[in-house]
């Protein structure tokens, strides 16, 4: 059974007439005929008997006719809904993000967005990177734009560009020069990600780096956002780690100074999508603004 034949068959009931029936469906009426027949055969039942000149739809057919029109106009809603995303008059952008992306690049990401697509959806999460990462590869969000590293199992993930990191505080004493781990580790730090401290990115490179050289990172304040490390900084409360980027966005700049990593350390950006999944065209196209936004933040 086909949406042809369904249709075929509505339009020869509706006109009581195979030769009526492919009029109005500009065919030839022994195609059509055909194919009511083969819908017969297949059902194993006549829809039709001859009455007169017109047809009669029998008791099979009677029953088949609300089926067959209901079934007709939900494969009309379910194209309707794939033109709607294909041609982005419709459909939802399902996007993560790292928790500090909003502070410097979401905000202007979203309304570009909406201003060339008002018809489509938008759902960006902003969570720790390794949530994000959780969620694209549980299907939960199409694909996100992280710090690495993540678990990339499952995940295509394609670097975009790297932030050099710094080393804030509000005492310049302390920024004099550039920031070892050793010095880290004996530092007043506040670190942000305080739920996420086993798997933020961050953390995860600045273990890395305690390992290596025998010392611990072990912070004085956790709190759960950049902004309020940054916050508790620049009241002098100790010290905490950022980008140019979000010091310039939120207002900090003029309140923290900064010292580089030794070596340098960077934020890397990355997007990521579930391995070999197929995006939809609101998600792919809100992911080309987003490459572009990245690349001027650079």
């Amino acid at each position: 059974m086909t949406l042809q034949q369904l249709t075929y068959f509505l339009a020869a009931a509706r006109h009581r007439s195979f030769s009526a029936a492919a009029s109005e469906l500009l065919m030839a009426q022994p195609s059509l005929s055909e194919q009511v027949r083969r819908l017969e055969a297949e059902l194993g039942v006549p829809l039709f008997v001859r009455a007169g000149r017109g047809l009669e739809l029998t008791e099979a057919g009677t029953l088949l006719l609300p089926h067959a029109e209901r079934t007709l106009a939900e494969a009309e809603e379910a194209k309707e809904a794939v033109r709607e995303v294909r041609e982005m008059t419709g459909g939802t952008v399902a996007f993560g993000t790292f928790s500090s992306a909003h502070h410097s690049l979401t905000g202007g990401l979203i309304q570009e967005f909406a201003a060339k697509h008002p018809g489509v959806k938008i759902r960006v999460v902003g969570q720790n990177s390794a949530e994000v990462a959780d969620a694209v590869r549980d299907g939960e969000l199409e694909a996100g734009l992280v710090v690495l590293p993540v678990d990339d199992a499952g995940l295509d993930v394609r670097a975009a560009m790297r932030e050099r990191m710094l080393y804030l505080s509000a005492d310049p004493e302390r920024v004099k020069q550039p920031i070892t781990i050793e010095m880290l580790a004996r530092a007043p730090l506040i670190l942000a990600d305080a739920r996420w401290r086993q798997v933020d990115p961050t953390r995860r490179i600045l273990r890395e780096r305690a390992q290596q050289a025998g010392v611990i990172v072990d912070p004085q304040i956790e709190v759960e956002y950049l902004t309020a490390a940054l916050d508790l900084a620049a009241r002098g409360l100790g010290d905490t780690i950022g980008v140019a980027s979000v010091l310039t966005a939120r207002g900090f700049a003029r309140k923290l100074h900064s010292a580089e990593f030794d070596p340098p350390m960077y934020a890397t950006y990355a997007f990521i999508t579930r391995r070999n999944a197929r995006l939809s065209p609101a998600t792919r196209e809100f992911m080309k603004l987003a490459e572009r936004r990245v690349q001027a933040l650079g």
